[in-house]
């Protein structure tokens, strides 16, 4: 059976899954976060908490029963979607422990995201924590070590500005970067699909041996994973050029044509995905637009 379709644990309930990793799923599942947020607490004696989630006052208590026995030293933050960060600031205030993160909800936003923010379109998907603020903010590839844990961060942007990677021993906690039941969202103007791909291009060389995302089961084989990823992309692109011709069309219309199984539920996040493509495609000179490139804008090829 497919690994996806038996990962269905009991929300609440703390899970080994290896040495100094366990888990706790938020009571969060929805379309877009699959069964719910996975929450992380890796280490020994001396533990730090990943992703605390959503903000659910039954999820906290979870944790809190799950580690009182241990010494938390940091809550660690992958990025600030609402399924992901909210609950930090309580918990890091119960625990009285720091906040990590690579910054808040606009860093490391690319510039021509700041510049489509800035015409008007808000975020889609899950949500921004447009209130998270992390105490310490972790630049790329830096290691912070506690008593009998070390932590190494990764700035892989792309799903959002200031997604974040975090490498324990041989494991990656992935976020939403990199997960198994789905591709990751690249929704405009917080997801960048340039940045997307060549976060899956820095993650490639790595040697890490499994990969925990934020939703959904452990991934095995995580060097697979990524060429699936960026051979998803290269194919929905092809697939975006080969729809366009010289007579505009809307991102709609696209989507549509693209996405023909696709449930009406998901036909929003789908034009999302879409939109990241065209933008890319345009920074490209592969395309053009009516409309200065907003959402409501006509697309079509360039004539070469």
């Amino acid at each position: 059976m497919d690994t996806e379709a038996q990962f269905n644990p009991k929300a609440g309930v703390l899970e080994f899954l290896g040495k100094g990793i366990r888990r706790i799923l938020a009571p969060n599942p929805s379309p877009m976060t699959f069964r719910g947020t996975n929450t992380y607490i890796v280490g020994t004696d001396h533990q730090v908490i990943i992703d605390p989630g959503p903000d659910d006052q039954t999820h906290l208590e979870a944790i809190l029963r799950a580690t009182s026995d241990h010494t938390i030293d940091a809550v660690f933050v992958t990025h600030s979607h609402l399924d992901h960060s909210p609950l930090a600031r309580p918990l890091a205030d119960q625990l009285k422990v720091p906040i990590y993160a690579y910054g808040n909800s606009l860093a490391g936003r690319s510039d021509i995201m700041v510049q489509i923010a800035e015409s008007g379109l808000s975020g889609g998907g899950e949500g921004v924590d447009t209130a998270f603020e992390p105490d310490i903010c972790l630049s790329d590839e830096q290691t912070i070590n506690g008593a009998g844990w070390s932590i190494h961060s990764l700035w892989t942007p792309g799903h959002f500005g200031n997604h974040m990677c975090f490498s324990y021993n041989s494991a990656l906690f992935s976020g939403d970067h990199v997960m198994g039941w789905a591709s990751s969202l690249v929704s405009p103007p917080d997801g960048d699909l340039r940045q997307f791909m060549d976060s899956c291009k820095k993650l490639l060389p790595r040697k890490d041996t499994i990969y925990y995302p934020a939703h959904g089961a452990p991934i095995s084989d995580p060097q697979s994973r990524l060429r699936w990823l960026i051979s998803h992309r290269e194919k929905r692109e092809q697939s975006i050029l080969e729809q366009l011709g010289t007579t505009p069309k809307s991102i709609e219309e696209i989507t549509r044509q693209i996405y023909c199984e696709t449930p009406p539920s998901l036909l929003l996040a789908a034009q999302r995905n879409v939109y990241a493509h065209l933008i890319d495609l345009i920074s490209r000179n592969k395309i053009s637009s009516t409309q200065n490139s907003s959402f409501s804008a006509s697309f079509y090829l360039v004539k070469k």
